[in-house]
């Protein structure tokens, strides 16, 4: 019997030369892999008036010959990603996106595959009109290239864009910092501290048999857990600045309980996400932090429950704001790198059963207005009490040392970024609200 081709495979490699022909119309690059592949068919270089830039985006096509597809209509349609690719995706290094392609009409869709995509949540949605893989798209496909982790990003303004707000707080640092030794591991430290009669506290660290913190453990409950006699006041520089790595990492987890324990009245903490949210005040109430913002005094639902519009008084979830919290040292300044995100609950306090779902949904809605508020949200809330104290870097009469944070850096972009390479326009919160229940 002679070999033969399969139209399907005929069709695949249609619509790999149609997309590779359409990327180069748009004044990208596009390499088509070898038929080892197992899910990216392609890489396309961003270019700049044909000058490639070394900015990579991989590429999926998957290619129909004609008909409709899912919920097909005027406005737009869905589609349902397999689970192998998904799985395949999720590890690589370079955001990935993916292309259909119909032959019957000649038309592109694009859409990235995010990162925090999970398995049940397999179906993207495309839009007939901001979907089109056409010259119109160049802008929002050479930001994914941009990364939006490290260091920090930058969170373009509204208005002319010509500065960017970066998500880092640097760190105004006690004067000194309490040193002892200590018989007790970190962990038998905690356990003795909870089985006390006095309420622990947490904000100190214990390395190899060595207590620091920036409180004198004297004066507080930690005394049960140290060698009292062996107290000692240093200069908080000559620790903070150490070069060994390990002593550094060990002063970064000294910041985070300090923080921890300085904002424990109003966020709790997740152990497992490692992030900051608001508390709930009761359970299955709305919470509301009022703040000067940058230009005029407002406020933002920092406690938000969402009900059922089926079921009346019924709360499907509870959305919390939350930040993810790193601290870095950058040459010779220590700075808070704040990560926006939300943390879901039942009823202001259960941990919610399907996080990811409702943060998937949630994210994607957000624009940089929504981030860059954010960012300033919670620089206002972690220098709410600046005010009360008189002495830029003294500490208010009578209170216990703390960590303060000076403003965010902003830096000059020559160009305005465009809203739409930080996602989709803001809808309405109800719609939002309707994408995190089917989510679920």
């Amino acid at each position: 019997m002679s070999k033969t081709i399969t139209p399907n495979q005929i069709l695949g490699e249609i619509g790999e030369t149609a997309a590779r022909l359409r990327f180069l119309n748009i004044g990208f690059q596009f390499d088509g892999r070898s038929r080892l592949e197992a899910g990216i068919d392609g890489i396309a270089e961003v270019m700049d008036d044909g000058r490639p830039l070394a900015r990579m985006i991989a590429v999926q096509v998957k290619a129909a010959e004609s008909g409709t597809y899912s919920s097909e209509d005027d406005q737009g349609f869905t589609y349902l990603l397999r689970s192998k690719d998904l799985e395949y995706w999720r590890g690589s290094n370079l955001p990935v996106i993916i292309v259909l392609y119909r032959k019957s009409d000649e038309s592109f869709y694009w859409q990235e595959v995010p990162s925090g995509f999970t398995e049940g949540e397999r179906r993207l949605r495309f839009s007939k009109d901001g979907d089109v893989l056409n010259r119109d798209a160049v802008d929002r496909l050479a930001a994914l290239t941009v990364s939006k982790t490290g260091f920090g990003y930058y969170v373009p303004p509204l208005g002319g864009g010509e500065e960017a707000l970066v998500n880092i707080l640097p760190v105004k640092l006690p004067s000194e910092i309490f040193v002892t030794s200590t018989p007790h591991t970190g962990k038998k430290a905690v356990a003795m501290l909870l089985e006390g009669d006095e309420p622990a506290r947490f904000d100190w660290v214990i390395q190899g048999g060595s207590f620091w913190s920036f409180h004198d453990p004297r004066t507080s409950v930690c005394r049960n857990i140290i060698d009292v006699d062996q107290v000692e006041a240093v200069e908080t520089n000559y620790l903070a600045f150490h070069e060994n790595p390990d002593e550094q990492n060990n002063f970064a987890f000294l910041l985070k309980n300090t923080l921890k324990h300085q904002v424990w009245e109003d966020l709790g903490w997740h152990k497992e996400n490692r992030l900051f949210y608001f508390r709930a005040l009761q359970p299955n109430q709305s919470r509301t932090y009022s703040y000067e913002s940058s230009k005029k005094k407002t406020s933002a639902d920092v406690v938000n429950v969402i009900t059922s519009k089926k079921e009346e008084g019924r709360v499907d979830f509870v959305r919390h704001h939350a930040f993810v919290p790193r601290f870095e040292l950058l040459d010779d300044q220590w700075f808070l790198v704040i990560t926006p995100t939300y943390f879901f609950t039942t009823n202001g306090f259960t941990p919610h059963s399907y996080p990811q779902a409702l943060l998937s949904g949630k994210k994607r809605m957000d624009n940089s207005a929504s981030l860059r508020g954010q960012v300033i949200m919670w620089h206002r809330f972690l220098t709410q009490s600046d005010g009360a104290i008189d002495d830029l870097f003294g500490q208010e009469a009578g209170s216990e040392p703390c960590l303060r944070f000076g403003e965010s850096p902003q830096v000059a972009l020559e160009t305005r970024v465009p809203e739409d390479v930080w996602g989709s326009p803001k809808k309405k919160a109800e719609e939002s609200d309707d994408q995190q229940r089917l989510a679920v």
